[in-house]
């Protein structure tokens, strides 16, 4: 995909201290005077990227850019295995979202989420319909059950069956036929580094296979940072384990 805009860097950028000790990542760049739009990133897990600025005509709006509790710059992360993931819940990023809008003086902001970022940005407005003046879906997921099962427990296995497999042979034998989501959850908080590094590897592995056609056989650049994939992969499985 060409980018639409020219790269730039934030005017401001801080960390906005929430509940339970956690510190949320935001930056703002483009017009300091322009049309107020937060950005809400994929994952959940993946944390906002540069790309992410050169979507909006910075000439023109304020943008507002943050990483969701536990990954991107936000702390603590969830790449540590002592970082509690319990308080980070669907609506514990809805409250991040309004303390920060608040916190920069946005009375009301244009809402643009992709993936996961589409379900979040959709609760977001459910629950604040008076604090979005529009929005801008992508890559829309509800984070319905079936949507769930579809991506993480063998529906969408159909069209990636190597890539399934890997996924399954990555675990212990006697965990291959159950709840594969359970499992990796299991071993993605284990107390041993390598095991969860592991599982982090494997499961990163699916999640970049599938977005391609045909599959991608190597990780996402992305995932390439051992911590950030072990982070994503954490807060990923959490979210899905305990229907967050």
């Amino acid at each position: 995909m060409t980018d639409l805009y020219p790269e730039i860097e934030p005017y401001e950028q801080g960390f906005l201290k929430v509940d339970d000790g956690n510190l949320i990542y935001w930056e703002t760049c483009g017009n300091p005077h322009g049309k107020p739009a937060v950005v809400l990133h994929g994952g959940p897990g993946s944390g906002c990227s540069p790309w992410y600025r050169t979507l909006f005509d910075t000439g023109s709006y304020r943008l507002v850019l943050f990483d969701q509790r536990n990954c991107g710059r936000s702390t603590p992360h969830a790449s540590a295995l002592d970082t509690d993931l319990t308080s980070n819940t669907t609506a514990h990023l809805i409250a991040d979202m309004e303390q920060l809008r608040q916190h920069l003086n946005v009375d009301r902001w244009l809402v643009f989420g992709g993936s996961w970022g589409s379900t979040l940005a959709l609760a977001y407005a459910e629950r604040y319909p008076e604090r979005v003046t529009e929005m801008i879906l992508c890559g829309i997921t509800t984070g319905r059950y079936k949507e769930i099962d579809w991506l993480f427990r063998g529906g969408v296995a159909i069209f990636f069956p190597e890539q399934w497999e890997r996924l399954r042979t990555a675990l212990p034998e006697a965990e291959r036929a159950g709840d594969i989501v359970e499992a990796y959850y299991r071993r993605l908080n284990d107390s041993d580094l390598a095991v969860r590094q592991r599982a982090a590897e494997a499961w990163c592995l699916w999640e970049s296979a599938t977005p391609a056609w045909p599959p991608s056989t190597s990780l996402a650049e992305r995932f390439t940072n051992p911590m950030y994939a072990l982070a994503f992969a954490r807060i990923v499985t959490h979210y899905i384990y305990h229907n967050q």
